[in-house]
């Protein structure tokens, strides 16, 4: 699922992409001697054999040949974000604020050293001098910290919405929030320097100054439930996030999907105090992160095959970074070396393929100041990517040549690649909106798969496996879940499914969900990618290159096996992965595996025959088809034409207080990424927290909903906007939206008059009042609606604010 999400590198034959794939359950390649395998579940036995290291060697069946050298080739210079030229004048604001905040010495940790600050001092320096040294040091060590807060994804001299929502300063914008920007800064740099380790608070306070105690609290509090800081798998972080919560629990959550998102999301509310509850659908964790074990031949080779996420885009403040460091894997780094290769197996021209590189990049480029114009002139046009390249193509006269024809769809493909999508889906104004947000630094693989993480991020988490969510049911007292022909109640229930299920309506929502939700639902695209993994006797295409590219003199076909990824270096065995995008993606899922293992087997042949290298059948061989997927219906999420970025943050606003979205595809800033789907799932743990802490608690009677408040309200019913039966009700005077809330009393008569409340929508109300008879109506709030009419103590948080607007208007 990993990929730049639709902005290729400047030199696009860079790889800054992942894919998601699924293993075909009918591979039978027959090849000899090939090994077939049917889709099973890989065992944590399975991954545990393994190697750990990049460094591995797997012995062969047959020595590598003695081929021809390969031609030189050019090295690609894969875009990276540097943040060097953001230090003035910004960050160093921050740091002469960071002269009031920060101790120059502060107090020594056990568990924490700061070298940066400890500064030595020569007796034959004045101590004026030594105090201009130190001061000097601490105004760097503030630069370094703003830095590292940038690459997280921290603004340089502003607050997130985040933090805004969370009140972490009385007021925005000031000194208040210029020294809390430097605490922040300072004690998530703190924690990055050491992230086995559990940041405490009094850790953080070593090197404040007493004064901002208070900035202090603030700032660890926001990072600490944000997940931010001390969070993963490390055994010192385990220990304290799992230690049993002090008091009763604060509620009870019911996650779908066992996903990065997921499992990061239950991991940090159980953290917080919150029973939690796992619903998957496969068999296994993971979604569409997973990794497979494949083998063959007579000396056992054996390599890991990650079938879904792959490549670490951007590791500068890249949270699967911190699980890597902690698991104490190493990260290879996707080289930048990408040969190209003809349809006849030659080398492309290192002057062609540069011009052609050139030329992509001024299209591109062209098409960026032409969206601009036309979005400064009408802002709701758009036109697909496509559409806008290939004409400025024609009027530039690009790649008339047939061979640089070919080297441009291999761009192209790549493209597609990046968006999993063809380009004639793509929107041309938003297509790469979430560029701004790029994590920099290098993009890496982690040796052994990713499910590593997933198996480390698993753990002790309660999961119940083959338990596919068929109905959500929602309402002021809670959800309900069906799931595998069981009901599960909670409080809330945070959906992490793909977009693709939520596009094809596979879960039922009761009531629907809102009219703006479904829109950004159906505007956002969600694309195709697949893969064949090849598992061979030995590596016959070189160690040197992690990438290779092939062209293909078929337009509509430029992005079948367009590119192949050497695993060799990562895996413990000689495996390769060829990948398939664009229209060629849809179309390969109609082939036979076997048809496709052929085709890879004729293509890998033509290159490597024309070195004098012989291609060895394979092992075993995995064709994915990720379209079919009930799970997913594709692979991961794209700007399509008439959507933007606004579409993401829609489709991760909540309903009700009851019902929260996480994944890839509700991160506008991080779409289509392994780490957008975790730092998801961490934004909606502590949105469900803030929740959970202002949901009014029976007991507490200081709040707007207490008993003592009931007879303000009876009075409201004695004039209600609607009566039926024995059914009243008071709408929302500040909205006329069919789905605005409104609060209705039942009354029900026996020894003693009894009252009975529910909040729901206007439409919903109106649909009470068109049925007979108060039974019926019950009936269908409670059945049809999934509501249950509750005490006044046991209302949610959402009446206060409806009460309050009610009393207003009545007073006027």
């Amino acid at each position: 699922m990993e990929t730049s999400a639709g902005h290729p590198p400047e030199t696009s034959h860079n790889v800054n992409s992942d894919e998601i794939l699924r293993q075909d359950n009918h591979h039978n390649a027959n090849f000899s001697p090939p090994q077939t395998t049917s889709e099973a579940a890989v065992s944590d036995s399975q991954l545990d054999d393994l190697p750990k290291s990049s460094e591995t060697k797997i012995s062969s069946d047959l020595p590598p040949p003695t081929g021809v050298t390969p031609p030189q080739v050019k090295r690609r210079r894969r875009r990276k974000r540097f943040f060097t030229d953001l230090i003035p004048p910004s960050v160093s604001a921050a740091a002469v604020n960071g002269l009031r905040v920060l101790r120059p010495n502060p107090k020594p940790s056990t568990a924490y050293s700061y070298s940066e600050t400890e500064l030595a001092t020569g007796d034959d320096l004045s101590k004026n001098h030594n105090r201009r040294r130190r001061m000097s040091d601490l105004a760097k060590e503030v630069d370094v910290e703003a830095l590292i807060a940038i690459s997280v994804g921290f603004p340089v001299d502003s607050l997130t919405e985040e933090e805004i929502e969370a009140n972490v300063v009385s007021q925005i914008g000031g000194i208040e929030q210029a020294n809390y920007i430097v605490v922040r800064n300072h004690i998530l740099a703190r924690w990055r320097s050491n992230v086995t380790v559990w940041l405490t608070k009094d850790h953080a306070l070593e090197s404040i100054r007493a004064e901002h105690k208070n900035l202090v609290h603030s700032a660890y509090s926001f990072l600490l439930h944000h997940g931010y800081i001390n969070f993963g798998v490390a055994p010192g972080i385990k220990e304290v996030k799992f230690k049993p919560p002090e008091g009763a629990s604060k509620g009870n959550v019911i996650v779908i999907g066992a996903g990065l998102s997921g499992l990061v999301a239950a991991r940090q509310l159980i953290s917080l105090g919150l029973k939690v509850v796992v619903l998957e659908g496969r068999g296994r964790p993971g979604g569409r992160v997973r990794s497979k074990k494949m083998t063959g031949g007579q000396n056992g080779v054996v390599a890991a095959a990650d079938l879904g996420g792959s490549v670490l885009t951007g590791i500068n403040g890249n949270p699967l970074g911190v699980l890597a460091r902690q698991l104490g894997v190493p990260l290879h780094k996707v080289r930048d070396i990408c040969p190209l290769y003809l349809p006849n197996g030659r080398t492309v021209n290192p002057d062609m393929d540069s011009k052609v590189e050139a030329s992509f990049n001024k299209l591109l480029d062209r098409v960026c100041k032409l969206r601009q114009a036309m979005l400064d002139e009408v802002k709701s046009v758009d036109v697909s990517l496509g559409t806008a390249l290939e004409a400025f193509r024609h009027v530039y006269r690009v790649a008339e040549d047939p061979q640089e024809q070919m080297l441009l769809d291999w761009h192209l493909a790549n493209l597609e690649y990046a968006n999993a999508s063809l380009m004639s889906n793509l929107s041309m104004a938003f297509w790469d909106q979430d560029d701004p947000y790029e994590m920099g630094g290098d993009h890496c693989f982690i040796p052994g798969g990713n499910e590593r993480l997933i198996r480390a991020l698993a753990e002790d988490i309660p999961i119940f496996y083959d338990r596919t969510v068929e109905s959500v049911r929602y309402g002021t007292d809670g959800v309900l879940v069906y799931a595998g022909g069981q009901e599960y109640h909670g409080d809330m229930v945070l959906c992490t499914v793909p977009l693709g299920v939520l596009k094809k309506g596979n879960i039922e929502f009761v009531p629907e969900l809102p009219q703006r939700k479904k829109d950004a639902i159906e505007r956002l695209g969600f694309g195709l990618l697949n893969k064949v993994a090849i598992l061979f006797p030995y590596d016959f295409w070189g160690g040197e290159i992690d990438t290779f590219g092939h062209l293909t003199d078929d337009p509509n076909m430029r992005g079948e096996f367009f590119l192949f990824y050497s695993y060799s270096s990562v895996s413990g065995g000689p495996l390769l992965i060829a990948l398939v995008a664009g229209e060629a993606a849809v179309k390969f899922e109609k082939m036979s595996p076997l048809e496709s293992v052929v085709r890879v087997l004729e293509i890998l042949k033509g290159i490597f025959s024309l070195k004098g290298i012989a291609v060895p059948d394979p092992l075993q061989a995995v064709c994915t088809r990720w379209g079919q997927d009930q799970l997913s219906y594709g692979s991961y999420s794209y700007v399509a034409i008439g959507a933007s970025g606004d579409d993401y943050d829609i489709l991760a606003e909540s309903v009700g207080d009851r019902v929260f979205f996480a994944g890839e595809a509700t991160s506008k800033q991080y779409p289509a990424t392994m780490h957008g789907a975790f730092l998801s799932g961490m934004r909606e743990a502590a949105h469900i927290l803030r929740v959970t802490d202002r949901r009014i608690s029976p007991a507490d009677t200081s709040n707007t909903c207490s008993q003592e408040n009931t007879s303000v309200v009876d009075k409201f019913f004695d004039t209600p906007d609607l009566k039926f039966g024995n059914f009243c009700v008071l709408y929302d005077p500040m909205s006329t939206d069919l789905e605005s809330n409104c609060l209705i009393r039942v009354e029900l008569q026996g020894e003693r008059c009894l009252h009975l409340y529910s909040l729901l929508s206007r439409r919903l109300v109106l649909e009470l009042s068109k049925l007979e008879g108060d039974l019926s109506r019950i009936e269908m709030l409670t059945r049809d609606f999934g509501l249950k009419l509750v005490g006044w103590n046991n209302l949610s948080v959402a009446v206060g604010s409806l009460l309050t607007s009610i009393e207003s208007a009545r007073s006027v």
